[in-house]
């Protein structure tokens, strides 16, 4: 079987598990644990877009996290439907990702992060510091979720369902832009940005463009994290947050569409799993991180995809002399 058609049955084994996770998983915890991994996820692949395609390591994109968060939340306190709090989210974490480009992409490299860093820590001085607002530490709750298409969201397993068919819609937008011309593009902003104006290519535009992509998704991430956690706070905002996120893609695999997946699935089942039998959780999860940076450098998903070819190679060529001996032996071809 051809290694593109193998690949594809995989995946699609991988996402019929998923889409039947609520009737196979009779736990409603793990069903909301597998709901924070596919948001988080999305949050990391969105991140993603800029650290691993267009080679610019962001640290201010918790900020747009939680801008959608917070635009949802006091829009539903206000009084908004659902349908209006979303598109307002929506709107305004383009807005604000469109001030962070407009600021951030003067400079590349540690300039670009240190940027980004500052921008979302004057957010999250914002989230902090406005209590009028945003109500301070005390954070902004929201009294239910949406029903969309007459599916309320209350149950785990409905949540859960929203969440992967978003998952996938994303991952399905991830594929399309890798796969583009614009991708194309955005990587060649990342390897030779002087070639690329050479050939007429305007590259602070095509920069300018992959981060309102990503600014986007990160607000889809934080439309769901509030719904999940129907609260959201200035901690969200904070700077772990960001380089939590950072740390997923870097360690699934930057450049990569299921490594930032990976990753985010490590990061959540340590922090919500591990944690309740494992008491420094923390030095576990700096472990793992230690042991993929200096055994698999490139990250989780290509590293292991390396064993295994290494190993089918292996495979191959055990069975190379054996085979050629077979085929060697004489009488066989006449019986």
């Amino acid at each position: 079987m051809p290694p593109g058609a193998v690949r594809a049955l995989c995946l699609g084994a991988a996402l019929a598990v998923l889409a039947a996770l609520p009737w196979w998983m009779a736990n409603p915890y793990y069903v909301n644990i597998a709901s924070q991994i596919l948001f988080w996820a999305v949050f990391a692949l969105a991140l993603n877009v800029l650290v691993g395609y267009a080679g610019l390591t962001s640290l201010g994109h918790a900020g747009l996290f939680g801008m959608a968060g917070y635009t949802a939340g006091l829009m539903l306190a206000a009084g908004a439907g659902h349908a209006a709090a979303i598109v307002a989210a929506l709107l305004a974490t383009l807005a604000t990702t469109a001030i962070f480009a407009l600021l951030a992409l003067r400079a590349t490299g540690i300039g670009f992060l240190m940027i980004t860093l500052a921008l979302g820590q004057i957010l999250w001085g914002i989230a902090y510091r406005w209590a009028s607002l945003t109500n301070g530490d005390n954070g902004v709750k929201l009294a239910d979720r949406p029903a969309p298409l007459g599916l309320h969201l209350s149950s785990p397993d409905a949540f859960y369902l929203a969440t992967f068919a978003v998952f996938l819609l994303c991952l399905a937008s991830m594929r399309l832009f890798v796969r583009s011309p614009f991708g194309a593009s955005v990587r060649g902003t990342r390897d030779q940005p002087r070639r690329m104006r050479t050939l007429g290519y305007n590259v602070w535009l095509v920069r300018f463009l992959a981060f309102l992509f990503s600014g986007f998704w990160t607000g889809v991430a934080g439309l769901l994290f509030v719904y999940y956690n129907q609260f959201i706070s200035p901690q969200v905002v904070a700077l772990q947050t960001s380089a939590e996120v950072l740390l997923m893609v870097i360690s699934g695999g930057v450049g990569t569409l299921f490594g930032p997946v990976a990753g985010a699935a490590i990061v959540v089942v340590m922090k919500n799993v591990a944690s309740a039998y494992v008491e420094r959780w923390n030095m576990v999860l700096g472990i793992i991180f230690v042991l993929i940076i200096v055994f698999m450098p490139e990250g989780l998903v290509p590293g292991a995809a390396r064993l295994v070819r290494r190993g089918y190679r292996g495979l191959r060529a055990g069975s190379g002399p054996a085979a050629a001996e077979a085929a060697a032996s004489p009488g066989t071809a006449g019986r």
